[in-house]
């Protein structure tokens, strides 16, 4: 009996089996695209690892195909730090605020942490391959989803899709500039037919009509939908260009266009399940290698080697090493004793943290898909939500999770000064202005502030153009014995990738050091 490969796909029953049946009828590649190719052998020297997040995780496991003995210490009860999918039962602890326990359905959750993969991050792509972890497409980009901004201009207070607001900034930037090209207000330096050319180019890209004017196209969509027979749809009027303006809708809140940013461009991925699938493959493999409920408490280089001294639930316990790999966030470094050289401490206490949150918000109707046709994406807003973001996963199903708010800085501090329960009100609140379906709707949350999160203290790492070339480049060089890694010694900050890259370049220097070999860590193509 023969089987087309769709079919076969789709009787699979599991969506986890269909990655190794893929790569079996050969739609999918190996993964050899970043395969470390290291050799010599360690020989069992004893690597001491601070922190099971994804970079330490990525170091035990690289450094044990490179035949060390390695012991990963790690503060919490679980492994992926910052990597993190909240479910039922997921238990939550801020600094200053009583623990809460996720109450979501069974089988549902929201990515706390990461929840976006880039198609161009070659080695987090690399490791899912590898460690057979299924992924599926993250629709970031959305022309449904909102535009929501408080104020007092006319498109105030109203919910505007994105696709009108972007389409007719467009048309009239276009405009604009066709306008003064004609005109010949500008010196372009161009020929006559080449300034044709361009002028040709504005017209298409803005939707401009003969005579170069922006008006209203299906590309911002219908107020009233084609159908059958005697129906063509009807086309809304633009918006002004001020009545845009004076709302605010050209604020920073919203020209952060996703497709024009690198890291943001589709396509992008996301792990099947929940981004916590992929530290759970590594746990898979390394994972008796990992000490939980370890809190470090000082690491100490030794004339030879280092000592790392933590407490664990038995009392105060300490382990030697021929050398360590620390990816603790350096808020939590910066309150462990050490002896590091001043330019490290430098470092470690004087490089800061975003301050943010998210809120993950059970609904017993998917009420954005039914009523508002969006599947996926981002609605931006002014206020403290700042961001609302769509499930790009289990469609069409009967319930959904999507993030009440994910918001940053000043925003995210005062959000995070609230209570559990009184973060619930404002996202109920201010959701309700964009989604009235809300209170009908609702059903729980479990929210989370970064910067209030034991072990993690931040979301990620800032830098500026001068700390890049101070604190960074102290943080790139060992301390003798301690290597440091983490998304807080690349340039990939916030991201997955960041974690993985900076795990290889540890690995490739202490394999170089041990076994005293030149060994260089390649540079990857993408991240």
């Amino acid at each position: 009996m023969s089987i087309s490969r769709r079919a076969f796909l789709s009787q699979t029953g599991k969506v986890a089996a269909a990655y190794p049946a893929m790569l079996a009828l050969g739609m999918l590649q190996p993964a050899p695209a970043h395969a470390f190719n290291l050799t010599g052998n360690g020989n069992g020297k004893r690597i001491v690892i601070l922190g099971a997040g994804l970079a330490g995780l990525a170091a035990a496991y690289e450094l044990t195909k490179l035949g060390y003995h390695c012991t990963v210490l790690e503060a919490r009860n679980r492994a992926g730090g910052r990597c993190w999918s909240v479910r039922k039962g997921t238990v939550h602890q801020e600094t200053d605020i009583a623990p809460q326990t996720a109450a979501f359905d069974p089988g549902m959750y929201f990515n706390a942490g990461p929840s976006r993969i880039p198609h161009h991050h070659d080695l987090t792509m690399h490791y899912c391959r590898e460690l057979q972890v299924p992924i599926q497409v993250y629709n970031n980009i959305n022309e449904a989803s909102y535009f929501f901004s408080e104020g007092k201009g006319p498109l105030s207070n109203k919910k505007v899709r994105a696709r009108e607001i972007h389409n007719d900034l467009r048309g009239y930037t276009m405009e604009l500039l066709a306008k003064a090209i004609d005109q010949q207000k500008i010196d372009t330096g161009l020929t006559r037919e080449d300034t044709q050319k361009i002028l040709e180019y504005l017209r298409a890209e803005g939707g401009l009509d003969i005579d170069k004017l922006y008006k209203a196209s299906d590309r911002r969509g219908f107020t009233e939908h084609p159908g059958a027979g005697d129906k063509p749809g009807k086309i809304g009027s633009p918006h002004t260009l001020a009545g845009i303006i004076n709302s605010g809708l050209a604020d920073p809140d919203f020209y952060n266009v996703a497709e024009y940013t690198y890291e943001l461009q589709m396509t992008m991925f996301q792990a099947i399940g929940g981004m916590d699938s992929i530290s759970k493959a590594f746990e898979q493999r390394i994972g008796k290698m990992i000490r939980y409920n370890c809190e470090v408490t000082d690491i100490l280089n030794l004339p030879e080697g280092v000592k790392i001294i933590y407490k664990d639930k038995k009392g105060t316990g300490e382990i030697q090493g021929d050398a360590c790999i620390c990816t603790l966030p350096l808020p939590v470094l910066s309150n462990i004793r050490h002896n590091f050289s001043s330019d490290v401490s430098r470092a470690i206490d004087y490089v800061p943290y975003i301050v943010t949150g998210k809120i993950g918000m059970q609904f017993k109707r998917r009420f954005w898909e039914e009523d508002e046709q969006i599947f996926g994406g981002i609605t931006h807003t002014n206020n403290e939500l700042t961001q609302i973001f769509y499930p790009s996963y289990d469609y069409l199903s009967k319930k959904g999770i999507l993030l009440g708010y994910y918001n940053f800085h000043e925003k995210a501090k005062r959000v995070g000064n609230l209570t559990h329960a009184e973060r619930e009100k404002l996202a109920l609140e201010k959701g309700s202005l964009i989604h009235p379906q809300y209170p009908a709707e609702f059903e729980k949350s479990f929210s989370v502030s970064w910067h209030k999160t034991p072990y993690s203290m931040g979301g990620w790492a800032l830098y500026t153009g001068a700390t890049r070339q101070t604190f960074y480049k102290s943080l790139l060089q060992p301390d003798k014995q301690v290597y440091f890694a983490g998304e807080h010694t690349t340039y990939l900050n916030a991201w997955m990738a960041g974690a993985f890259e900076s795990a290889r370049r540890s690995v490739a220097d202490i394999h170089a050091r041990m076994t005293e070999q030149r060994v260089s860590y390649p540079t990857a193509t993408g991240s």
